[in-house]
């Protein structure tokens, strides 16, 4: 009957995990059905993805233009009358810049009042993503999704607007466009935002305002999508992250507020040669699918005018209310009352002789040293793997293919210890362990209410471990029942919890393994009854530990590289046009066949200090060595003004490409003091004035972009000491160089500049 009674409550236990994860996303049978009365059909959108993810397509390739005439066409086909806006704009954070191509559309709403824009961006990651998950998934879910809604015959009551960016992947460039230079963009008055970074998981939604998000919240429930998947932790986060998407443009420079959804899981995909359509989960793009129609037909018909609130509130999946959510202003109430509830519950313990203080203090030994241990070994042996693993190092997304059992691993390993650490201690009354636990919940709660109120649902696990602490005082419910009720006291714990281990390290990275080993010994502890009982070691270390071992096996056996798990690698000619000097540059720490054509001796190193560009992780060359010189075809530089107005300098200059270049950087080697400048019209900085030292300008070649237009005012004693790299995406292809091409189990390293050849001098001003 024991046994019997242990086994129901690790059942309880492991199906609240299951559960836990199965509402954060459809499947395929359950969201196929709730679709059907929208009228969306998954193999329309599967249709549509499959035809414009079949090559790379980003801002300036033919391919970039195919699956713009695809998608104008298919506006058409739909009874839209798309338009495209062609603008030049330059990014501030970045000064990155391109002539952006904007497919925009409008239907007609029956009155007049602010605008619902749904959006998702069309252009893919130079130079090599396919772009089927960022962000085909969400081009393909708004066209089959408007299909359907128009499909229906019914007339909205506000105008909703089409927007498929351009130039996301440059600097969110083409909402940019839009919020500044097109003139629909003064009419919306709530913004739907479909993304990915990764090729799968649930899609979380994540809001964007400037302000507190009651309304918004309140409006997105009231939308009532079937399987929300949602925390004001990860928005919290999400706001003191740099991270931004083209949703942050609507909000930083327009004040328009609006809901991003997005799914991260294997991220081991994002912007590379596999974020392909057969690769991309089904089961996200359903979900996708589901909020859109829900959120469609919802603020198609709501008031728009004010998303505005003066309260911000915690939400959070719970079981059997989807999002579960209260005002920050019950964070400190409910932390009061938690204090004097386990104040009361010490003091009646001790009354009863259940709880002694020297118990009490005893049981902070094994919750802080498996905290200790658990967090600690679980970083440093991470940081072995890399030593054991150098090729995970070539991953820069940080998370590896293998990447879910480590997850595991790591969680059973900390899991392990914990029962280990525990099972010293089996002398001692679960009750006095029991406030140790409860007491850093509450500390923890204390500091989520100072620094991360977001977070403030934490809470609820402290609740549920008063509740079984006051089970364990009050009733005298025999041993063998006991553990089973706890389990279900424990459900809430373990439902918030779960998720929340295993999204850390996908959204993080495998580095923030620690976190979810920390994450595990505080769920474990929360729910310490259900395994500790007096006088008995727990049975369960030993399949605990047997299990992580069978996970770490797999993983170690799971490391390699194939042809659907391809190898990170780069290679890139840099000419320096005015030492008559080349050099070969890898990003790689770890040389392979196809690095090895080149770095095969000789090699040195380090970085090449005239070709370090800009990069999403500030990425630099790890191994450089001299190269022949070849003949290339360096643009024409022409300086079309130059005069002095006023102690103003006025210096135009035009850039003219002798052959296929993609991309030009312009890097200030000393302090520059710049009162105005543009480029192919387009202003930086918003026309201010700015100092600039390292990067200038980053400009994307568009496809209506046939040369480079700068446009200087400076204070007429500045000497500019400017640097030009012209970058082009042929190194492939370039005969002099003789590069074999990649195996089929590589691919580009992503986030970097790669296959390219990069001409570099200084210009003459």
């Amino acid at each position: 009957m024991k046994s019997t009674t242990k086994l129901a409550s690790l059942l309880v236990i492991f199906f609240t995990i299951y559960w836990s994860f199965k509402d954060m996303i459809p499947s395929e049978e359950k969201a196929s059905e709730n679709l059907k009365e929208s009228g969306f059909l998954v193999d329309n959108a599967l249709y549509h993805l499959r035809n414009i993810s079949k090559k790379s397509h980003h801002v300036g390739t033919k391919e970039h233009k195919e699956v713009q005439k695809y998608l104008v066409n298919e506006l058409k086909k739909i009874g839209l009358t798309p338009e495209v806006q062609i603008q030049s704009v330059v990014n501030n954070k970045w000064r990155a810049g391109t002539t952006v191509e904007n497919i925009v559309a409008r239907i007609k709403g029956t009155q007049k009042g602010k605008s619902l824009l749904v959006l998702s961006h069309y252009d893919s990651n130079p130079h090599s993503s396919i772009g089927a998950s960022d962000a085909g998934s969400g081009i393909v879910t708004i066209l089959e999704g408007i299909r359907a809604f128009l499909a229906k015959g019914i007339k909205p009551k506000n105008d909703i607007i089409v927007l498929f960016s351009d130039a996301e992947e440059l600097g969110l460039l083409g909402a940019q466009a839009f919020v500044e230079c097109h003139p629909w963009a003064k009419d919306v008055g709530l913004v739907l935002n479909f993304e990915a970074r990764g090729s799968g998981g649930s899609s979380f939604m994540l809001m964007e305002t400037n302000g507190k998000n009651k309304k918004l919240l309140s409006e997105f429930l009231n939308a009532s999508p079937n399987y929300p998947a949602a925390s004001s932790l990860m928005y919290s986060i999400y706001k003191k992250l740099p991270n931004d998407t083209d949703l942050t443009i609507f909000r930083e420079n327009a004040n328009i507020n609006g809901f991003n959804f997005a799914f991260i899981d294997d991220h081991f995909d994002y912007h590379t040669a596999q974020d392909s359509f057969e690769r991309m989960d089904k089961e996200s793009l359903l979900h996708q699918a589901d909020y859109l129609v829900t959120t469609l037909k919802y603020f198609s018909e709501a008031d728009l005018n004010d998303f505005n609130s003066n309260e911000d509130y915690i939400y959070l999946n719970f079981p059997f209310v989807k999002l579960l959510s209260y005002p920050f202003s019950w964070i400190f109430p409910m932390l009061i009352i938690a204090i004097i509830g386990l104040i009361f519950l010490i003091f009646i313990g001790l009354k009863k002789g259940k709880i002694t203080f020297s118990g009490m203090l005893k049981g902070f030994i094994p919750l802080l040293s498996s905290l200790v241990l658990g967090g600690g070994i679980s970083y440093f042996l991470w940081k072995l793997i890399l030593i054991n693993h150098p090729k995970y190092n070539d991953m820069l997304h940080g998370f590896t293919y293998n990447g879910h059992y480590y997850i595991l691993a790591f969680v059973l390993l900390s899991l392990w210890l914990t029962l280990k650490v525990y099972n010293r201690f089996t002398k001692e009354k679960t009750a006095n362990l029991f406030i140790a636990p409860i007491v850093l919940g509450i500390v923890i709660n204390i500091l989520v209410y100072q620094h991360l109120q977001g977070a403030g649902f934490l809470i609820i696990p402290v609740y549920s471990s008063l509740l079984i602490l006051a089970v364990l005082l009050f009733m005298d419910i025999k041993k063998t029942n006991k553990s089973l009720l706890f389990a279900i006291i424990g459900i809430p714990s373990v439902y918030i919890f779960s998720p929340m281990i295993e999204l850390f390290p996908i959204a993080l990275g495998l580095k923030i393994l620690f976190v979810s080993a920390i994450l595990t010994i505080l769920l474990f502890s929360f729910i310490l009854p259900v395994f500790h009982q007096e006088g008995q070691k727990n049975g369960l270390q030993f399949f605990v530990g047997f299990a992580t071992l069978v996970l770490f096996v797999m993983a170690f056996y799971q490391r390699g590289f194939s042809v659907d798990k391809k190898f990170p690698n780069s290679l890139v000619y840099v000419q320096n046009h005015d030492s008559k000097e080349a050099y070969w540059g890898t990003y790689n720490k770890n040389l392979d066949a196809y690095t090895k054509q080149v770095f095969d001796k000789d090699y040195k190193e380090g970085s090449i200090s005239f070709a370090e560009g800009k990069s999403k992780y500030n990425t630099l060359f790890n191994y450089h060595k001299k190269a022949k010189n070849i003949d290339l075809k360096n643009s024409i530089i022409n300086i079309e003004k130059d005069t002095v107005i006023e102690n103003l300098r006025h210096l135009d200059i035009h850039i003219q490409p002798q052959r296929a270049i993609n991309k030009y950087e312009l890097i200030c080697n000393s302090s520059l003091n710049i009162k105005k400048l543009t480029a192919n019209n387009a202003l930086v900085n918003k026309g201010k004035p700015f100092t600039s030292k390292g990067t200038l300008l980053i400009y994307q070649m568009g496809n209506t972009d046939s040369s480079l237009n700068l446009s200087f005012v400076l204070d007429k004693n500045e000497t500019p000491n400017i640097t030009l790299n012209e970058i082009s995406y042929d190194l492939l292809s370039n005969p002099s160089l003789n590069i074999q091409p990649r195996t089929e189990v590589m691919m580009p390293m992503p986030f970097v500049t790669n296959d390219a050849i990069i001409s570099s001098r200084k210009i003459k001003l």
